[in-house]
């Protein structure tokens, strides 16, 4: 993936965060006070952030094998609560050791 795809989807993402946004505050006069309709304009960045980007995690390394390996290290980390830090570094190692190990077979 060159440069001028990862500003493109940066722009698209942007976009369809902020269009959701707006469009809720135009077209809503009204104050929502509805729990369920908060909590889900409150969680859609969020998951238009991450339907655009997890495909992504899957040819981000050399092989299948060592992306599946690096998700699912960063999944259990995360249902334990670890810090950003500590999964991301986690995930990139468990990516790096898996590379290698399968380079030396």
């Amino acid at each position: 993936m060159n440069a001028l795809d990862v500003v493109w989807k940066i722009a698209l993402m942007a976009a369809l965060t902020y269009l959701c946004r707006v469009l809720t505050t135009v077209l809503v006069r009204k104050k929502i006070t509805n729990v369920r309709v908060l909590s889900f304009f409150e969680y859609l960045p969020y998951g238009v952030l991450s339907a655009m980007v997890f495909p992504m995690v899957f040819y981000s390394t050399g092989s299948l094998i060592s992306a599946l390996v690096g998700t699912a290290v960063a999944a259990i980390l995360s249902f334990f609560r670890r810090g950003l830090l500590t999964v991301a570094l986690s995930a990139t190692a468990a990516v790096f050791l898996t590379e290698l190990l399968l380079s030396a077979i």
